[in-house]
């Protein structure tokens, strides 16, 4: 249950940051923003990615152990 509620907000964050990102991208497209706040928009998009690839690795890692461990 515990594995499935934590993949569950792997699922949500990964799906936030990338529409966050898009937005972003999209607006400051639009309203011009310089170019350093679109790479601030990436480095943080790119944080949330790697965050979401350490706790995918730290369920699989908890899958693969046998019960009872």
């Amino acid at each position: 249950m515990r594995l499935a509620k934590e993949a569950r907000m792997v699922a949500v964050v990964m799906i936030a940051t990338m529409v966050l990102w898009l937005a972003a991208q999209w607006l400051g497209g639009r309203a011009g923003w310089e170019i350093r706040y679109a790479f601030l928009f990436d480095l943080a998009a790119l944080a949330a990615f790697i965050w979401a690839m350490a706790v995918i690795w730290r369920i699989r890692q908890r899958q693969k152990r046998p019960e009872g461990k």
